[in-house]
């Protein structure tokens, strides 16, 4: 599903090595935590995934498909394929619940039979069928996100990639959105989460993928932190 071979990323203005020979693979399915101190790399290569930043060396295989010789005109549809989550949620602020995540499935060209058949599905797997019709100052930042995840899975994309997801949520919301994640996962969806969240790592066992100074140093199943892992 997602491959990266000898991937190196180094931003020009500053010589920062964020990413510096990284081989790794993550299989269709699969539930996996990218973990790792705030500049260790993990969130470049989240970025890398959906080219909002381009190697300096290497390849990355999404898929199947080698997405670091796209042409700039084929990312859009590189990212159709993904469904994408974000710490600030990123929601239109002046369309509804409903119409936030129908607007994923307009940007694909979606029918409106199909919008008006699968918004309310995703919607109801997220829990806010109630909520159809508020917009999102009137949500908790809990509400908002599981907004942004109906949005992300709408279209029902192979890979799930989120970036903080948890990150400006309180403790006990945090925990419901993980489930959520879960049950995406659950239904065959491939996940990959960079966190700072080391309490959910270490409570839900799944493949920790640990970064140090743009270094793979740890790639575990079903694991959490071991002793001698910072707490972050």
């Amino acid at each position: 599903m997602v491959e990266f071979r000898d991937a190196t990323k180094i931003y020009k203005d500053n010589g920062t090595i964020a990413l510096q020979n990284v081989n790794l693979f993550i299989e269709q399915g699969e539930f996996s935590f990218i973990v790792g101190h705030s500049g260790s790399g993990k969130s470049t290569l989240i970025k890398l995934l959906f080219r909002e930043e381009e190697l300096t060396d290497g390849q990355i295989f999404v898929d199947n498909i080698n997405i670091t010789k796209l042409k700039k005109r084929e990312v859009p549809y590189l990212r159709r394929r993904m469904g994408i989550v974000f710490q600030d949620f990123r929601l239109l602020p002046n369309k509804t619940v409903y119409e936030n995540v129908a607007f994923a499935m307009e940007v694909v060209e979606s029918s409106h039979r199909q919008i008006r058949r699968d918004v309310p599905m995703v919607l109801s797997m997220v829990g806010l069928s109630s909520k159809a019709k508020a917009y999102p100052k009137q949500l908790s930042g809990g509400e908002q996100q599981r907004t942004a995840l109906a949005r992300a899975i709408v279209n029902k994309p192979p890979l799930l990639i989120a970036d903080e997801p948890t990150g400006n949520l309180d403790p006990d919301t945090a925990w419901e959105i993980m489930q959520v994640l879960e049950d995406i996962n659950n239904i065959g969806t491939t996940v990959l989460i960079a966190t700072h969240a080391w309490d959910i790592v270490d409570n839900m066992q799944k493949r920790v993928i640990r970064f140090q100074h743009g270094n793979l140093v740890r790639d575990d199943e079903e694991s959490g932190y071991s002793d001698e892992d910072p707490v972050y």
